[in-house]
């Protein structure tokens, strides 16, 4: 039974972060996943300290508002500052990550009950540590499969909402703002969404490791198709396949189920670019004959 709920939790987180991944893959922002993942931590200490409860909705809230302040800092130091875009990310990922670990380690050291390593790197086999009973003996899952379950209902409904405006901003921004379209908006709720999946997905897989269900089965995806939506159910199918494979093969070899997921994951991705490659050869042989 705990080997369905790891499986299902993670299938979760999967599904939640490939439908963003798909967005940041098309902008080409792949990398800003990676930054808000890091960038949230002072946040997530912060509200922590005010809340003291892990499962307090001002996690979200405070993960929300650090990724949209990296957002801006990040677009700030690129268009004002004229900082070359792979370096603003940098910097501001870093810097605030850093303000976040001198805040664990030192400022509310004693205060916040924080795990550095699990924030980081995550422990999918515990979450049935953290278990939902009813009247003392009817066990409902981990609490992690409902808050992952309420992040993807929470992105479902903004994504079908706001389906125009994300595509617009992911294909032609441009175009959006012709139209009289504010992209702002647009490109800041989307990475409100991004720091929801990246927070919830902690204790989960870690923020290290969520940026690979993030960029990997949205990259894989669009080598295979460039419609949008094919491509999210696409990258949403790899991420599952990922997620089944990697499980039972962390099992057999007794390695870290994580580490195993993202690692199908990525042999994914290199088995479609390879199968991609010969079907290209194949048809420029056609063609020459």
């Amino acid at each position: 039974m705990n080997d369905f709920w790891i499986i299902l939790t993670a299938s979760l987180v999967a599904i939640n972060a490939s439908v963003l991944g798909v967005f940041l893959v098309l902008r080409k922002m792949s990398m800003m996943g990676d930054a808000i993942s890091h960038a949230v931590l002072p946040g997530i200490v912060v509200a922590y300290y005010f809340s003291g409860d892990r499962t307090s909705p001002l996690m979200l809230l405070g993960a929300a508002l650090t990724g949209l302040i990296t957002a801006f800092l990040i677009d700030w130091l690129a268009k004002k500052v004229k900082i070359q875009g792979d370096a603003s990310i940098g910097i501001t990922y870093t810097l605030l990550f850093a303000v976040g670990m001198i805040m664990i380690s030192g400022w509310f050291k004693g205060n916040v009950d924080i795990d550095l390593d699990c924030v980081l790197y995550g422990d999918i086999a515990m979450i049935n540590l953290d278990k939902i009973i009813v009247d003392q003996n009817l066990y409902l899952g981990p609490r992690a499969f409902y808050v992952e379950l309420v992040a993807g209902l929470i992105i479902f409904l903004f994504v079908i909402l706001g389906f125009r405006g994300f595509k617009l901003l992911s294909f032609d921004e441009d175009y959006g703002l012709a139209l009289g379209i504010n992209m702002n908006f647009w490109h800041y709720l989307m990475m409100g969404l991004v720091s929801l999946v990246t927070v919830v997905s902690f204790e989960v897989v870690g923020a290290v490791l969520v940026i690979g269900f993030l960029i990997i089965p949205a990259a894989t995806a669009q080598l295979i198709t460039k419609r949008l939506i094919p491509m999210i159910f696409t990258a949403c199918g790899f991420g599952i396949i990922a997620v089944l494979v990697g499980f039972y093969l962390a099992n057999w070899m007794n390695v870290s189920i994580t580490g195993a997921m993202i690692a199908v994951s990525g042999i994914l991705f290199f088995k479609v670019m390879m199968i991609n490659a010969m079907v290209s050869r194949k048809k420029l042989r056609v063609k020459m004959h």
